[in-house]
């Protein structure tokens, strides 16, 4: 009886009972054999096959948000080709059975005591950690945003909040400059700022508008894309489609009142250039978890040090990491979220065993670049940057088949394999189309 008071005074009034044995806010303090931070794909995706490991009540996860989003398809819902209501559903539905969810934000990590703290101000203790906090969007960095988003003709596909707002200024195009940019920092899924490029151009055409429509592509980078191989497909494709591409070239302020973006060249310091606009879609400048910045785990740059071929952590062997808040050398991508997942999950399993890790995890990731409403470049590499293709075809060809995967067998793929813990990603479907070889 006395712990089932515990209980009701941990939970909200009026909370399921049925939900008691799998979501709490944090209590009394708690302790798990293997805690993880995070309930985004990789979060997710671990504790699932934690689970299968060492059994549901050995496994936390602790997350704040309510909603679980496929993030891969507001592309799609930027461009009006599916809907944000398609992309989310709710955290308890994607739990897995059994397993603690504690409802909570991290706001400590102490690897040297093996305690998280949370921001309702309880301790949580562990015996292993899995860190997939993600990384932050920092749209507070471009000057007059993110309050900009306010004003109409401006849109973002990298958040719930603002990615119907780019529809909207899709839609509402009358005739001028679309603009769509790039940061000046490491971002996640680095072809989705030119995918809605490219099904805005597809969109104009669609409407007749694109006589009236000066495509825009300003990007801090010096490459188009960071893979030569696919970067040489896509120079043809804004060539042919008569799109401007503007190198090194990085917003710095976004005056939506006036429909004015400033953007500042690279290559010469202190040079800046005004453009108007017509629509205008932001990337924001992205950077590492603060919590893991000011935290022993993180490297010089503030990203989650682990090793680039196991994901165990270079300093505290009991802590493993996953996803964009890692430091590891590879296009943060939901395709290399699966691949890692398979690698730490072996990890963790030798490690449990006193045994040394003995797979290595080769970078793989992938960026589906939907170049049009029906066609894709599957872009896949290795930390290379070398092409590590599945199927034995020439990915870098625009096809319509790739875009069905794209919008509806890898949304399949994500809810139904990789958050369960039984999708690691396509390597053993690679070795199999290509007779063997990697």
């Amino acid at each position: 009886m006395a712990a089932l008071q515990r209980l009701r005074q941990c939970h909200p009034a009026g909370l399921a009972i049925s939900h008691l044995h799998t979501s709490s806010r944090a209590c009394a303090k708690q302790h798990y054999k293997m805690l993880v931070l995070g309930g985004g794909s990789g979060g997710i995706a671990m504790s699932a096959r934690m689970k299968r490991i060492m059994g549901a009540e050995n496994v936390a996860v602790v997350e704040p948000s309510e909603t679980h989003y496929y993030q891969p398809i507001w592309t799609l819902v930027g461009a009006g080709a599916k809907t944000v209501a398609s992309s989310g559903r709710s955290t308890a539905s994607v739990m897995p059975s059994g397993v603690k969810w504690v409802k909570s934000k991290v706001q400590e990590i102490n690897p040297d005591t093996n305690t998280v703290r949370t921001d309702d101000g309880n301790e949580i203790s562990y015996e292993y950690l899995i860190v997939a906090l993600g990384l932050q969007l920092h749209y507070e960095k471009i000057k007059g945003l993110p309050e900009g988003f306010d004003h109409p003709k401006i849109g973002s596909n990298y958040s719930v909040k603002t990615v119907e707002k780019t529809w909207k200024a899709l839609q509402n195009f009358k005739e001028g400059n679309a603009v769509f940019t790039f940061p000046n920092t490491p971002v996640k899924c680095a072809g989705a700022p030119q995918k809605i490029m490219y099904l805005s151009d597809a969109y104009f055409r669609k409407t007749g508008k694109r006589a009236r429509a000066n495509v825009v592509y300003n990007t801090s980078l010096p490459v188009l894309f960071g893979v030569k191989k696919y970067a040489d497909a896509l120079w043809e494709i804004v060539k042919q489609r008569d799109i401007q591409v503007n190198l090194r070239t990085n917003l710095i302020e976004v005056r939506a009142d006036k429909q004015e973006a400033v953007f500042e060249n690279l290559d010469k310091p202190g040079e800046t250039t005004v453009i108007e606009y017509e629509m205008l879609h932001v990337t924001p400048p992205m950077g590492p978890n603060l919590v893991i910045k000011g935290s022993p785990l993180a490297d010089e740059a503030g990203w989650l040090d682990v090793d680039k071929e196991n994901l165990q952590h270079n300093r505290y062997p009991n802590v493993f990491g996953i996803g964009d808040c890692t430091s590891l050398p590879t296009s943060k991508t939901g395709a290399a979220v699966a691949a890692q997942s398979a690698i730490l999950h072996r990890t963790i399993s030798k490690t449990l065993k006193n045994e040394k890790p003995d797979r290595k995890y080769d970078g793989y990731t992938s960026c589906p670049l939907v170049t049009s409403y029906n066609t894709v470049i599957l872009a896949e590499f290795d930390y290379n940057g070398q092409p590590l293709e599945t199927f034995p075809i020439n990915q870098a060809k625009e096809r319509r088949l790739m875009y069905y995967m794209k919008a509806d067998v890898m949304p399949h793929l994500y809810w139904h394999g990789l958050l369960r813990g039984l999708w690691g990603g396509p390597g053993p479907y690679r070795k199999l189309f290509h007779l063997g070889m990697k």
